[in-house]
């Protein structure tokens, strides 16, 4: 709580612009209260940080001070359409702010070294407003050559400077007696001077002095403007340009801000990963498309064409060893971002973003900090379905292995799950090589407990088979679903087996059993692959199901009877003829066929089935002798794995 309170007077400090010094004041308190070093620590690293926010925020203000200025001056040239015009203005204004008779204005020419008559104001004589005068020839020339404001009451009685008949004939002819001239600076240069003048004698006050040699500096910039303007129009666009930037960036940061601040809020309100896409693309516009660990479609905001699997691959790969978003273009696709869903080592999934515009970096550690929330919402909503999903498949354990402990006890379990044991079930057992073994098992257990909860059933791992209960009575279609979804998350066939509807724990244990047989006749009968419930396996799946529960004697006596020489000799002699007989029955009697499958010549098969013959009696190929036989080789495989 200290630690928040101090962070927000850093805050407030921001908020007043105060000086940097009053930025320790947070640290100095919370040192006074007794805050650990870690705390002190981390509250430095805010002030140091909240500096730095500041002086950015200086460092713009003073940038929009300057911009601002620069603009004001920028449009006052961008008028500067004529410059005789603006010198017109600015020697009338020097001649009705002084109040005097004349005004005028010349400049030096520096091809001829002397100085010119550019604009007159009140004159009368043609003499006088074609004047040249030498430097350092009359009131003028002495101010162009010094530099120095010049004034005299009585120009034809002041001998301070030189006279020059030209000039002083056409100073009579305008009639001029008090002249005021301050020079045209452009830095130390000297380009022209400006005259105020009466026809009567008068002083010059030293105020009247200052305001025209201001009035010559606003003529003496409008002149260098005019050469200038294409020099400035570009640093104006350069300025321009750069203000655009400091803006985009700005923007830019404070849609990070907002987008930071919203998903922070989505977690702590238990937001989803849609909820996460929605504000992504409500900030960066465009569309969005999360990716799950295996390339699969979480979720999508917006329209975005889902881009081949290698491509993303490439991508997540660069963006996973980089640890940034990585951007990828595509020949006749708009460009993609591609951000990592990561935890540590592990890999949960991906944002691909089709933004509207060319991201800005704060923009694209939006996108990077969503991917970011999106592998703790993942987590998190992991987590809660492992936790779940032990809670169930402790019930279904318990179901199946102890059903008559205390039914009431596991129905009311049940009931807190919201499952009604007493309605309708069936079980699916999914074979032991399908379920596979240590990542892979772990896989498929998360995948049952998921695809039960979603249908309001239950999953768990018992004996290293997977097990559902699942509300329903197509027991077959159950299997063939699992079967199918399953098969398609680890990538190859998976066997199942099912059993029901059960309507009671009793019942359900039973269907359990019933399961596990049919799951293992299915895989004994060749079937491996397939989903089927104990009732569509016939007669053939209840032998095969009484052998796998224990070996009943008159089965073990029909083998014996059936097949029982044929195996006695392989076994002594190392033969393979009860293979034989598998490969010949399952090619449909064809001798090359069988060869085929058995990589030996034609002959070999011949001879083979010759000894079987001699072994089992002449009449084994007989229709019901061939029946009993390849049931035999069923039960036998069975047995034998």
């Amino acid at each position: 709580m200290l630690r928040m309170s101090a962070l927000t007077e850093l805050l407030e400090l921001l908020e007043r612009e105060a000086a940097p010094v009053e930025f320790e004041g947070p640290l100095v308190g919370a040192r006074a209260q007794g805050l650990s070093a870690e705390q002190l620590a981390d509250l430095d690293d805010a002030k140091v940080v909240a500096l730095r926010v500041r002086a950015l925020l200086e460092r713009r203000r003073r940038r929009e001070l300057e911009l601002s200025g620069l603009f004001d001056t920028a449009s006052d040239l961008a008028g500067l359409r004529d410059l005789d015009g603006v010198l017109r203005a600015i020697v009338h204004r020097s001649r009705s702010l002084l109040g005097t008779d004349v005004a005028y204005l010349t400049l030096n020419d520096p091809e001829t070294g002397d100085t010119y008559m550019r604009v007159t104001d009140g004159s009368i004589s043609a003499r006088f407003q074609r004047l040249r005068l030498p430097l350092g020839a009359g009131l003028g020339g002495l101010v162009a050559e010094t530099g120095t404001p010049y004034a005299t009451a009585n120009y034809g009685e002041d001998e301070r400077f030189r006279h020059l008949g030209d000039i002083d004939e056409g100073v009579r002819e305008e009639g001029l007696v008090a002249i005021l001239g301050v020079p045209l600076r452009l830095g130390a240069r000297v380009i022209g001077v400006l005259f105020a003048a009466n026809r009567s004698a008068r002083p010059f006050a030293r105020e009247e002095v200052a305001l025209l040699v201001s009035l010559g500096a606003h003529a003496a910039v409008a002149i260098d403007t005019a050469r200038l303007l294409a020099e400035t129009q570009t640093a104006l666009d350069e300025l321009s340009a750069a203000n655009a930037v400091i803006r985009a960036h700005s923007s830019s940061v404070e849609r990070a801000a907002a987008a930071h601040d919203r998903m922070t809020s989505l977690v702590l309100r238990g937001g989803g990963v849609e909820d996460v896409a929605a504000a992504v693309t409500e900030v960066l516009g465009g569309a969005l498309l999360v990716l799950d660990a295996d390339g699969r479609r979480l979720t999508m905001v917006g329209e975005i064409a889902e881009p081949d699997s290698s491509a993303v691959a490439e991508a997540l790969s660069a963006s996973r060893a980089e640890g940034r978003a990585i951007r990828r273009i595509s020949a006749g696709s708009p460009p993609l971002w591609y951000s990592a869903v990561v935890a540590g080592a592990e890999n949960l999934g991906a944002l691909v973003l089709r933004p509207e515009r060319e991201l800005a970096d704060a923009d694209q550690q939006i996108l990077e900090r969503a991917a970011l929330v999106t592998a703790l919402l993942l987590l998190f909503r992991r987590n809660v379905a492992e936790a779940e999903g032990r809670v169930r498949g402790e019930l279904l354990d318990d179901l199946i292995s102890r059903p008559d402990r205390d039914a009431d006890a596991l129905r009311a379990r049940a009931k807190r799950l919201g499952l009604d044991l007493d309605a309708p079930h069936v079980i699916v057992v999914v074979g032991d090589d399908e379920a596979g073994t240590g990542p892979a098992r772990q896989r498929s257990a998360s995948w049952a407990a998921t695809y039960a909860a979603t249908r309001a059933g239950l999953a768990a791992a018992r004996d290293g088979r997977i097990v559902l209960m699942l509300p329903g009575s197509d027991a077959g279609t159950a299997a063939r679903a699992v079967a199918k979804e399953l098969g398609r998350v680890v990538g190859r066939p998976v066997t199942a087996g099912s059993s029901g509807p059960a309507s009671s724990p009793a019942a359900l244990a039973a269907a359990y059993v019933e399961a596990d047989r049919c799951v293992t006749a299915l895989i004994a009968l060749g079937r491996a692959g397939e989903g089927a419930s104990t009732a569509e396996l016939g007669f053939v799946g209840l032998l095969l199901g009484a052998v796998t529960a224990g070996g009943d004697r008159d089965v073990l006596r029909f083998l014996g009877g059936t097949i029982g020489p044929v195996v006695d000799y392989d076994a002594r002699r190392g033969t393979a003829l009860i293979h034989t007989l598998e490969c010949y029955f399952g090619a449909g009697g064809s001798l090359a066929r069988a060869a085929e499958q058995l990589h030996v010549h034609v002959n070999t098969v011949t001879q083979r089935l010759d000894r079987v013959g001699q072994l089992l009696g002449p009449d084994w190929q007989r229709p019901e002798r061939a029946l009993e036989v390849q049931l035999a080789l069923r039960l036998h495989r069975l047995r034998t794995g």
